[in-house]
């Protein structure tokens, strides 16, 4: 699967439109994203890792007063974001190496993070640290149980993996988080596994 796993980058540049569509602008995470948008700070920045096409998640965020940065290692996903919501700032990068010199209130990875191989997984967390103000909020999806998966986009192999969730819990604390909540396979949120914590 690892080289499905080397493909996701392509993937999403070739079928950016595509996916844009079917994923629409209904906040079907309506419940999770507004507790995270709960704890921001007022007027806290939010940094949208995978943010895609901005709709309907950062769309959301930015109207809550929260400035939302965009990053997206498809530049035809940042094309789309910047249309949408040209007020806002976007950038390509991809979030395994991504730097980006300044710190967010709030940091989302929603149905991104979980494209990555277990290694870079784990990498990850010191970048979301890097990244965090004190007391910064951390919301991801990830799988309910370690392995990989694959799904499809316009027929195409679609990666995705996960860890154990044991490693979901150890990793954040590791790098200065401390949960807040967890659901495996939410019902009331199209069957995500979703985890929100928040920097010490």
């Amino acid at each position: 699967m690892s080289d499905a796993a080397t493909r996701i980058i392509d993937l999403y540049r070739r079928h950016a439109g595509a996916w844009t569509t079917a994923r629409g602008t209904v906040l079907l995470e309506r419940p999770w994203i507004e507790r995270f948008a709960d704890m921001l700070r007022r007027g806290a920045a939010v940094l949208d890792i995978g943010c895609g096409s901005g709709e309907p998640i950062a769309r959301y965020l930015a109207a809550r007063g929260n400035p939302v940065t965009g990053v997206d290692s498809s530049p035809e996903m940042i094309d789309l974001f910047r249309a949408n919501l040209p007020g806002e700032t976007a950038e390509v990068a991809d979030m395994r190496s991504l730097k980006l010199d300044r710190r967010y209130g709030g940091l989302i990875a929603w149905d991104s993070f979980f494209h990555l191989a277990p290694h870079d997984q784990r990498m990850m967390f010191p970048i979301f640290r890097d990244h965090a103000e004190p007391v910064a909020t951390l919301l991801f999806t990830s799988g309910p149980a370690f392995g990989e998966a694959i799904g499809t986009l316009e027929g195409e192999p679609l990666y995705h993996a996960s860890l154990d969730p044991d490693e979901y819990r150890l990793l954040p604390d590791r790098n200065g988080f401390e949960a807040v909540a967890h659901v495996a396979e939410d019902a009331d949120c199209g069957g995500r596994t979703v985890w929100l914590a928040r920097q010490r």
